[in-house]
C-alpha cells in the first residue's frame, strides 16, 4: 500500500481544517494542507487578469499568524516554509496575535490570502489551519472546498524562510489600532469612572483590550492574560460554563462589566455587573440599539436563524432592513461584502459591524459593548430590563445532546415533515426549516432543533417570553428528541 493511501484524510470545516494535535494535526499533515493552499494561490494568481504573462516576476503575498496553542509557532513556521518553497512571498507574525488582526493585515497589505494556526474555541488538544481571504475575512466555502480537493496533488515543497519574512508587521498593527480608534470613542471609555474586568481566557486576546483603555479614570484589570496552552483546564469559549473566574472577579471588584474573548479573539462573551453571563440574545440587541439610536447609524441588520426576536423588533422600530440567514458567520460576511450592513451576528459570539472588515472581531466588539454601556449610563442588567420594557421580554437558552450525526439529522428531518401541534402545554402556530427545524409559538417564542454536521451534537435552542416558559420548552424539547439515554451537556 502506498504512503499516500495511508495518509490521514483531510476534511475542511467552516473556514479551515482542525484536528487533534499529534493525531491528525501533525507536521506531515500540516505540510500537505499548506501545499494544497499554495497550489490554490498559484492557480488563482495565474487565472487573474494581472497574472500569467503579465505577472512580471510578481509573487502572491501570504500573511501567516498563530495563536497560543501547543506548538502553534512551530506549526506556523513550517506552514510559512512550505509557502516559501512554492515561490510565494510570506510575512509571518513574530508573536501570537488575534485572528482579526491577521485578517486586517491581509487586506491592508494587499495579500492574496492568509493562514492562521488556531483551533479558535476548540479544546486545548486541537489545533487548526484557518484560511483568510483577500478582503479581510474568512475564506469562502468554495475556497476551502477547492483547497481540500488539492490536498496530495503535489508533494510538499519545503523552502527556507527569509530573515525578513518574520516580524511584527508594524504597519498592519498600527493601522489596526488606528481603525479601532476611529470606530470607538476611546476617550469616553477612558474617562468613565468605573471598573472593567477583561478575560482573554489565556488566548491571543492577551492585553489587547486593556491596551486601548489606559490613561484615564477607568480601572481595567485583565485576568487569564498569560499564555497557557491548556487554557486553565477549560475550553477557551466564552460561554457561561467557562466563565466562572470572570463572574467571580466581576462580583469581587464590583465591576461594571466583564468582557471575554475566545482562544483566537474573534468572539465575544460578557458578564454583567451582577456576575451573571450575558447571552448574545442580550448583547447583540443592546449593541444594535446603541448603533442605531445613540449613534444614529443606518444599514441592514443580519439575524441568523438562532438569533433573537429582539433584534428583529429593534430593526423594525428603527426602519432598518432585516435579513435572516442560516446559522454561521459566513452568511453574515457574505452580506457585508454585498450590501450596506450595520450589524450581523451569530449566537456563538461572532459579530460584524459597519465600517470594519467583514470579520468577527472580539477586540473591537468588547470595546463596542463597553461603549454602549458607558453611553447608556446604566449597568448592563438595567439596560436589559429597559430593553425588555420597550421591546418585550425574551429569554434564551440552549441544550446540547451528544448523538450520532445521522440519527440527529434524521430526527430533525422527521420533525420538519410532521411538526407537533403542541410542545408541552404550548400550541405550535408555525414551523420554519431554514437551518434545522424551528417550532414557533403564538407569542413569538420558539424552539429550534439543529444537528451539527461536523460533530455528534444535536442542539436544542429556545427563546421564550419568560424564564418559566424557557425552562418548560427546553425540557419538553429534550424529551421530544427521544434521546433520553444520550448525554446532555448544559
Amino acid at each position: 500500500m502506498s504512503r499516500r493511501a495511508l495518509a490521514t484524510t483531510i476534511r475542511f470545516g467552516t473556514d479551515g481544517w482542525r484536528a487533534v494535535i499529534a493525531d491528525g494535526f501533525t507536521f506531515a499533515n500540516l505540510e500537505r494542507v499548506a501545499q494544497a493552499y499554495a497550489d490554490f494561490l498559484q492557480q488563482s494568481f495565474q487565472d487573474e487578469p494581472t497574472g500569467g504573462a503579465n505577472s512580471a516576476g510578481r509573487r502572491p503575498l501570504v500573511i501567516v499568524g498563530y495563536d497560543r496553542r501547543f506548538l502553534s509557532e512551530q506549526f506556523a513556521t513550517r506552514a510559512a516554509e512550505i509557502l516559501c518553497g512554492n515561490n510565494l512571498q510570506v510575512r509571518l507574525f513574530d508573536r501570537d496575535v488575534p485572528t482579526p488582526l491577521v485578517s486586517w493585515a491581509v487586506r491592508e497589505e494587499a495579500a492574496a490570502g492568509g493562514v492562521v494556526i488556531t483551533a479558535s474555541h476548540n479544546p486545548a488538544h486541537f489545533n487548526g489551519f484557518k484560511l483568510k481571504a483577500p478582503w479581510g475575512g474568512s475564506a469562502t466555502p468554495e475556497t476551502t472546498s477547492a483547497v481540500e480537493a488539492l490536498v496530495d496533488q503535489q508533494a510538499p515543497a519545503l523552502g527556507s524562510l527569509p530573515a525578513d519574512a518574520r516580524g511584527a508587521i508594524d504597519s498592519a498593527v498600527a493601522s489596526y489600532r488606528a481603525q479601532i480608534a476611529r470606530l470607538i470613542d476611546l476617550d469616553q471609555l477612558r474617562n468613565a469612572h468605573a471598573r472593567v474586568v477583561v478575560d482573554p481566557m489565556h488566548g491571543t486576546g492577551g492585553s489587547w483590550v486593556e491596551s486601548f483603555l489606559g490613561g484615564g479614570a477607568l480601572a481595567t484589570e485583565t485576568i487569564r492574560g498569560w499564555r497557557d496552552p491548556q487554557f486553565g483546564g477549560v475550553n477557551p469559549e466564552p460561554i457561561d460554563a467557562n466563565l466562572e473566574l470572570l463572574k467571580r472577579r466581576v462580583s469581587e471588584t464590583s465591576a461594571l462589566v466583564g468582557l471575554a474573548t475566545d482562544g483566537d479573539a474573534d468572539r465575544l462573551g460578557a458578564v454583567n455587573e451582577l456576575g451573571e453571563t450575558m447571552t448574545m440574545h442580550e448583547v447583540v440587541p443592546l449593541v444594535l440599539l446603541h448603533l442605531a439610536r445613540t449613534r444614529g447609524m443606518s444599514g441592514g441588520v443580519v439575524r441568523t436563524f438562532s438569533q433573537s426576536i429582539l433584534t428583529k423588533r429593534i430593526a423594525a422600530a428603527h426602519g432598518l432592513k432585516l435579513y435572516e440567514t442560516p446559522i454561521g458567520f459566513k452568511y453574515v460576511a457574505d452580506l457585508m461584502l454585498r450590501d450596506d450592513i450595520l450589524i450581523g451576528a451569530e449566537e456563538s459570539g461572532g459579530i460584524g459591524v459597519k465600517g470594519h472588515i467583514p470579520e468577527r472581531d472580539g477586540i473591537l466588539n468588547s470595546l463596542l459593548l463597553l461603549e454602549a454601556i458607558v453611553a447608556a449610563g446604566q449597568p448592563p442588567s438595567e439596560m436589559v430590563k429597559e430593553m425588555h420594557r420597550e421591546f418585550g421580554e425574551f429569554y434564551y437558552g440552549r441544550r446540547d445532546i451528544h448523538v450520532d450525526v445521522a440519527r440527529g439529522l434524521d430526527l430533525v428531518s422527521r420533525m420538519a415533515q410532521a411538526p407537533p401541534g403542541q410542545v408541552g402545554r404550548h400550541a405550535v402556530t408555525e414551523m420554519a426549516d431554514m437551518d434545522g427545524t424551528k417550532l414557533i409559538f403564538g407569542d413569538e417564542s420558539w424552539l429550534l432543533f439543529r444537528q451539527s454536521g461536523t460533530e455528534p451534537m444535536l442542539r436544542v435552542y429556545c427563546e421564550a417570553t419568560s424564564v418559566v416558559k424557557l425552562r418548560e420548552l427546553l425540557a419538553a424539547g429534550f424529551s421530544m428528541t427521544e434521546l433520553s439515554g444520550s448525554k446532555l451537556q448544559n
